[in-house]
């Protein structure tokens, strides 16, 4: 839930600043989803590295894919990377795009953690899937910006 809440409080409070100062730049509802979404997956990337996460995120790992260390470490490093490329404006869309393709490609992670009860166990799978839809919609919202 943590994540969605850094999503939603930066993105609204800059919005916010930016209606109130009139920078411009900040009265953008791309701007600002890009800012919340990079400060989401900074926290989220941070995770892959920090126990007790890390185990958490290792059990989700399916088993048919080897080496599931090297799989959490290769996730984080893309969605640090996918953060810092969002606040780099040249590199924006497609730091959204490849970030909205990461959160597609690792949302079955999340469905099998959610139905053998494994790994991060923050909400039930309706929930998460309703999540997963705000994040994906908010690098949308980034994409078509």
């Amino acid at each position: 839930m943590a994540p969605l809440v850094v999503l939603l409080a930066i993105t609204g409070s800059t919005r916010l600043i930016g209606w109130l100062t009139g920078l411009t730049w900040l009265d953008s509802w791309p701007h600002t989803a890009a800012l919340g979404l990079a400060v989401m997956f900074v926290l989220t990337a941070s995770a892959h590295f920090v126990e007790p996460k890390r185990s958490a995120l290792l059990a989700m790992v399916p088993p048919q894919l080897p080496n599931p260390a090297a799989w959490i470490a290769l996730t984080g490093v893309l969605e640090f990377g996918g953060a810092v490329g969002l606040l780099i404006p040249p590199l924006t869309t497609l730091a959204a795009a490849g970030l909205l393709l990461l959160l597609i490609v690792m949302f079955p992670a999340n469905v099998r953690a959610a139905r053998d009860n494994i790994g991060i166990k923050t909400m039930p799978l309706p929930l998460r899937t309703v999540v997963q839809g705000i994040f994906l919609g908010a690098c949308v919202i980034v994409l078509l910006g």
